[in-house]
């Protein structure tokens, strides 16, 4: 159930009369769940802030997290979720530096028993509810932000378009290739061919553990693409189990010119580009 104006009023008077003691005993009950991944001043000040964001907005007269009257506590529980998940802490240990309030605030009504008091932290507790999970909703998306980033960054790392040999450029697939992966490739070496006006690539796929139909359309794709630009491709890494399972899936790679070794590629290109041959 909601607050009523009347409890939000009288808990902003209690937030603001025990407000020392109240930060105290929430940063101690946090520091415990953190394990020390905190300093005590820093989730001391945390503390502070959150209690006067939660003073400031039951003494507007806010009932509901969502209120226009709680602005500034949304942004306080946003700039803690946003800090915890680039800190690397988990979802849980989040909601908790919010739920802390409640035991604090119940340790200040210690004592008082009567009925009215009851249903006044009931209510209450509803609102730090509330909070908490509008601090779990902000995490959860920060933190998918944060891995959409990071797997977009390992994408790019996982994808290098290297320079052999003047004119030869040779792209290391380690790993599973994928149609987003694929993707990547085919742009990062298209690009390659452009800025170094290379004739030849070499697709290395001694790194990728097997291969099959859809593995193998997207290396003929990203072939056929390079073929557009002006450049031949060599596929390199054709291990013994590879070719058995090309022939075994029926693939046909056509005149695409194929080598076991990134070595024996970039021989075979060398061959081709000079007119002694290259033992």
């Amino acid at each position: 159930m909601p607050l009523s104006p009347d409890e939000a009023n009288r808990f902003a008077v209690l937030l603001e009369n025990n407000a020392e003691p109240l930060a105290a005993r929430w940063s101690e009950l946090i520091g415990a769940g953190l394990r020390g991944r905190l300093s005590s001043s820093e989730v001391l000040r945390q503390t502070r802030d959150l209690r006067g964001a939660f003073h400031q907005a039951l003494a507007a007269g806010a009932t509901e997290v969502t209120d226009d009257a709680a602005g500034e506590l949304r942004a306080q529980l946003s700039e803690l979720s946003t800090n915890r998940a680039r800190q690397g802490f988990s979802s849980t240990e989040t909601a908790i530096s919010v739920y802390g309030l409640k035991d604090a605030m119940l340790e200040v009504l210690d004592g008082i028993d009567d009925a009215a008091t009851l249903r006044d932290y009931v209510a209450f507790s509803n609102f730090v509810d509330r909070a908490a999970l509008f601090t779990f909703d902000s995490y959860v998306r920060v933190r998918e932000a944060l891995i959409s980033d990071q797997a977009e960054q390992l994408l790019e790392l996982s994808t290098p378009v290297v320079k052999l040999w003047e004119g030869v450029v040779a792209v290391p697939l380690v790993g599973t290739l994928d149609s987003a992966r694929a993707q990547v490739v085919m742009e990062r070496l298209l690009q390659t061919l452009v800025d170094t006006s290379s004739p030849y690539a070499i697709i290395d796929i001694t790194g990728v553990p097997a291969v099959d139909t859809q593995v193998a359309q997207h290396i003929l794709k990203t072939v056929v693409a390079a073929r557009l630009m002006g450049a031949d491709c060599i596929i390199s890494g054709i291990r013994p189990q590879i070719a058995q399972t090309i022939v075994a899936l029926g693939i046909e790679f056509g005149d695409i010119a194929t080598k076991a070794s990134l070595a024996d590629a970039l021989r075979y290109v060398l061959n081709k580009t000079s007119k002694r041959p290259v033992r």
